[in-house]
């Protein structure tokens, strides 16, 4: 009997200790307090094909989803649906590496209908045909320093010296640091096949779900445009949370400098094939050109030249970019938004600093003000229903 209140006692102590320390990983004890919105909880696989092999059908390119519903009641009337960056998965939205609350339980706060997607090949989406999926690293504790969660002590360009909003000290062996950092996982190094594949699943996923907000971030964001493209009365509105990349290149590992911009994305902002009129058989027929002083606060772009094409489809959905003011996107997001505008699409874009929200990096929606771009969002979904 004394040995077991002896135990009882011990572990009463531990959550104690635990609780009074819920930084990080640490908040896994029992005696930390969860921050999120109460919501119930589906998941499903949408999508997917079998393919015959050796030991039988296998199903691949199936979309993972996730539903998540207010405890309160749905009052919105669109749902909004989250499509995660490169080197992470769906559960970016969910609770912040802080543990404040995350960005999917700001929207169910809200009233909306909330569904997130592990693209495929990337976590819980389907990986099954290894040789299309080949795999690369999501990051290193090095590129997200420099590029996501301290910027300012590389200083590679002016802007970085804003940045003020990520929750501790940014750098390695900093316990939410290393909470964020470990939530990176491999992803795919074909986005052609990952695009083809979450093209057919994403308009099958809005097809049962019906027209929805898609909220997208990083280069998430070749997503809801190829589905804006392919099936465009299913969303209500593409919403850009510092959207990846450039057209027609790419900047590796979010680097700022001319040495890491990389030739990518034929179709000018993808992989894979998109509408243009005229029409053209082949990406190659795009003609473009480098348009614009290359400076480390502002970068140059590639832009059309010659027959200036449309894209008719992807402009029947209202677009908009959401930019940190020391991010190293606020250096080349303009080409983004004046590529969309040169092709008809009526792209808006809201520099977070205009709407006095200062200091955000490129992972805005996990920072200390993420609540305040969240109403940003919030704001502009009631504005284009």
């Amino acid at each position: 009997m004394i040995s077991s209140n002896l135990f009882s006692l011990v572990s009463l102590v531990s959550v104690a200790l635990a609780a009074a320390d819920c930084i990080g990983i640490n908040a896994i004890a029992p005696g930390c307090t969860s921050r999120e919105a109460l919501h119930s909880r589906d998941l499903f696989y949408v999508g997917g094909r079998y393919v015959a092999g050796a030991a039988g059908n296998l199903t691949y390119d199936q979309l993972y989803v996730e539903k998540l519903t207010p405890a309160t009641g749905v009052k919105q009337s669109k749902p909004i649906v989250l499509f995660h960056g490169g080197g992470t998965s769906g559960v970016t939205w969910l609770n912040t590496p802080d543990n404040r609350k995350g960005f999917a339980s700001h929207f169910l706060d809200y009233g909306y209908q909330v569904y997130i997607v592990d693209q495929t090949s990337v976590g819980r989406g389907s990986a099954e045909d290894l040789n299309d999926y080949v795999m690369r690293i999501g990051s290193t504790a090095e590129i997200t320093e420099k590029g996501f969660t301290a910027p300012e002590l590389t200083d590679a360009y002016p802007q970085s010296q804003q940045h003020t909003q990520w929750p501790g000290t940014g750098v390695r062996d900093d316990p939410i640091f290393d909470a964020f950092e470990s939530t990176f996982i491999p992803l795919t190094s074909n986005l052609t096949v990952q695009e083809l594949s979450m093209r057919s699943s994403g308009c099958q996923l809005l097809s049962l779900i019906g027209s929805s907000f898609l909220i997208s971030h990083s280069i998430g964001a070749l997503h809801p445009f190829l589905l804006s493209n392919d099936c465009p009365s299913l969303v209500a509105g593409n919403i850009n949370l510092e959207p990846g990349n450039i057209p027609f290149q790419s900047y590796v590992g979010n680097a700022t400098s001319s040495v890491g911009r990389t030739s990518a994305r034929p179709w000018g902002m993808t992989n894979t094939r998109v509408t243009y009129d005229p029409p053209i058989s082949n990406s190659s027929e795009l003609t473009y050109e480098l348009i614009g002083d290359d400076t480390s606060a502002k970068r140059s772009c590639y832009m059309q030249t010659g027959t200036i094409r449309k894209l008719p489809a992807i402009a029947k959905v209202k677009y908009v970019a959401l930019t940190g003011s020391a991010s190293p996107h606020i250096t080349y997001e303009h080409c983004v938004i004046d590529f969309l505008h040169q092709a008809g699409v009526a792209a808006e874009w809201i520099k977070l600093a205009d709407r006095d929200i200062t200091g955000n990096g490129h992972f805005g929606y996990l920072e200390k003000n993420s609540a305040q771009i969240a109403g940003v969002v919030h704001d502009w979904i009631l504005a284009n229903c």
